[in-house]
């Protein structure tokens, strides 16, 4: 299952997927995943879509610039 990394909890990482937020153990997550990745789960193993990841901040960044332009 693919989603963003919402949150870190403790020993949770929230993520949402198709809208809704779950829960996972953080030891399963790569110790460089951060608020705002794009992963892959499939069950105990976690990966972080780099360039997935990417496109969606510069995807942000052009909303934010277009909402504050003047």
């Amino acid at each position: 299952m693919k989603g963003i990394i919402d949150r870190f909890e403790g020993d949770i990482v929230v993520v949402e997927i198709d809208g809704k937020t779950k829960d996972f153990p953080k030891k399963i997550f790569p110790e460089e995943a951060k608020t705002g990745d794009v992963v892959v789960i499939d069950g105990n193993s976690v990966k972080v879509l780099k360039d997935e990841t990417e496109k969606l901040r510069r995807e942000a960044e052009n909303l934010m610039d277009e909402l504050f332009e003047d």
